[in-house]
């Protein structure tokens, strides 16, 4: 069975851990922080807040003076011991225990300063003070700075709004207790406290209301239509309280002592004698301290849940930026050699239809180079005038005696010389697309995500190995081109017709060797051949292309780059794992709030809730 001590202090715990992270009031949604259930204490400057705290632990340990003294929330926890020296700690220097509560008053005062200066701002940064000591109940109260309507001198317009903002950042969340602190002088209905609380709880249900100052009420008043809920209904009952008068904090007077006067004013009482056992300090410490137990019983299961769906949430996260990564040689070098076959996997599926670019190879076939072999301009270079130009060249002195032999092979060869264009734009065309296809790649590797270094050495790597697959697909595609220049398909012209052009005798004159019907038929033989070569490169060029660049690439993309990572030293595999600043930040803080949550879930599970 779990006991109050052992549900109070498990978010004890658990509260001073997630300060430790920076996980404070005012996180917001995911904060472990805001699951955990609190009692905030929220009243008005001069409401005598300070002294109910100080009534509740029995020692003066608040710093006190004019204008807004506490400037940062005071997370005060209070730990009942069996006897013993009292004595506090503050989570800013655990080692250190303070028996002397005036040192815990100033360190209050100078630890508030570390963070706000000695100006007069605040700071949602809080201060954790644990206290150990017999004469106190199992209970954390969250002391926050007292609502005020104007700025003093030395504060700026906004702190009116910022205390506001800071206690609402509190109490707004539904599992808060809000000690609503209210002076009897003063009329309840304008009381800052109550306004805000009816404002966040307005039925009440997570309230509740201190009077202080009864003893300070005009004669023949008094509060008791308050005190009974008559004049303002909460669902938890009112707490009358009488503070010390500063007479007897002048003269130091025993906390102890104060709380027995206490007690036999309200005995004593004609207005609330018949209230004294639901009246004074000690009854409010043990009616918060069962209630937040009963809170915090209640709200373990959906606590639980949160910190279960939180560390499914960090480490789905921390997947996906990637694990911290080992320090020695042989672990940093598996991690790069990891990262290369995840970057030549996203590659190769870009290639082969798994993911989107490699369609644009095929494209280069199927549009661009049949687009360019067309556009060659061989009706010009074959034309009639050219045909009878390179003809009359290539006869020289002496006319050709039947055919004529070396004008065909110059037509043939010069037009032949046309084929290199198209063949290297189709080389550097599917070069650009791998480039491109390796931008994507490391794009959108998951994993190379985190090293920038890694990703500029992989991609200027993969670069540098698709440049040497371009040289070898242009030398490649120039020599089939050169081939069909080297040796002319002999069979090709047997079989053209050779009956003569109608109207002329079988032996063509010398004197019409030139003629305009002879030299048509040349041009025509010419183009039908070069038609013939052209249909064997455009599918003769794509087996080159992809046989020296894309299967290359898919092969040996990255081989020599694994050769060279793998001479290197640890010093320099370190600096190409050198991560991007920003998310190794924001992976150590999810490191941080992933121990956080599973120690928070290891404490609940150390107790016994049935």
């Amino acid at each position: 069975m779990a006991t109050m001590g052992s549900l109070i202090g498990l978010v004890n715990r658990i509260q001073r851990a997630c300060t430790v992270l920076g996980d404070h009031g005012g996180g917001g949604e995911g904060s472990l922080w805001e699951a955990l259930p609190s009692v905030a204490v929220v009243g008005g400057q001069s409401s005598g807040k300070s002294s109910v705290l100080e009534s509740i632990v029995g020692r003066d340990f608040l710093p006190r003076g004019s204008g807004i003294v506490t400037r940062r929330p005071l997370v005060l926890q209070l730990h009942k011991t069996d006897g013993g020296q009292e004595y506090a700690e503050f989570l800013h220097a655990p080692r250190k225990r303070f028996s002397d509560f005036a040192a815990v008053r100033k360190e209050i005062a100078d630890e508030t300063d570390r963070i706000t200066g000695k100006t007069k701002a605040i700071s949602n940064v809080p201060i954790h003070l644990s206290i150990y000591s017999p004469h106190v109940v199992n209970l954390t109260l969250i002391d926050l700075p007292g609502l005020t309507k104007v700025a003093v001198e030395g504060q700026q317009e906004s702190i009116v709004q910022d205390i506001e903002n800071m206690v609402r950042s509190y109490v707004d969340k539904p599992n808060s207790i809000i000690l609503a602190i209210s002076p009897a002088n003063q009329d309840i209905a304008t009381s800052d406290a109550i306004k805000l609380a009816r404002d966040v709880d307005p039925s009440g249900d997570r309230t509740f209301g201190v009077l202080t100052k009864l003893d300070l009420m005009d004669k023949g008043t008094n509060a008791v239509d308050v005190l009974e809920g008559r004049q303002y209904r909460l669902q938890h009952p009112w707490v009358g309280i009488v503070n010390r008068s500063q007479a007897d904090i002048n003269r130091n007077v025993d906390m102890l002592a104060a709380r027995r006067k206490e007690k036999e004013y309200f005995e004593s009482s004609p207005d609330y004698g018949h209230l004294a056992h639901k009246m004074g300090a000690e009854y409010l410490a043990k009616l918060l301290s069962q209630h937040l137990e009963a809170v915090i019983r209640a709200k373990i299961p959906s606590i639980v849940a949160m910190i279960n769906k939180t560390i499914d949430e960090i480490e789905a996260e921390l997947d996906r930026l990637g694990r911290p990564i080992g320090g020695d040689a042989g672990a940093q070098l598996y991690t790069i050699l990891d990262m290369c076959r995840a970057f030549d996997r996203v590659f190769k599926e870009h290639l082969d239809g798994g993911r989107p670019g490699g369609d644009r190879i095929y494209g280069v076939f199927d549009h661009q180079l049949p687009a360019a072999l067309k556009k060659l301009p061989f009706d010009k270079h074959l034309s009639l005038q050219n045909v009878r130009k390179v003809i009359s060249e290539a006869d020289g002195y002496q006319p050709h005696l039947i055919a004529p032999e070396q004008g065909y092979r110059r037509l043939i060869d010069s037009s032949l010389h046309y084929f290199r264009g198209p063949a290297e734009a189709s080389v550097d065309a599917v070069h650009l697309v791998l480039k491109e296809l390796v931008r994507r790649s490391i794009a959108a590797t998951e994993e190379l995500k985190r090293f920038p270094t890694l990703q500029t050495d992989i991609a200027a790597a993969a670069n540098e190995s698709l440049e040497r697959f371009r040289e070898d697909g242009r030398k490649t595609v120039i020599r089939l081109v050169e081939m069909e220049a080297s040796y002319l398909t002999v069979e090709f012209f047997r079989k053209l017709p050779t009956e003569p052009d109608k109207g002329a005798n079988n032996n063509t004159p010398a004197n019409d060797r030139y003629q305009d019907n002879h030299l048509r038929r040349i041009g025509s033989n010419v183009s039908s051949y070069i038609n013939m070569v052209c249909e064997t490169l455009r599918n003769t060029i794509p087996k080159a292309v992809v046989h020296c660049q894309v299967k290359e690439a898919k092969r040996n993309l990255l081989n020599r780059f694994y050769a060279h990572v793998g001479s290197k030293e640890k010093k320099q595999l370190s600096a190409m794992l050198d991560e991007d600043p920003a998310l190794m930040e924001k992976r150590d803080s999810l490191v941080k709030r992933l121990e956080l949550y599973k120690s928070a879930r290891n404490e609940i599970d150390s107790v016994a809730w049935k």
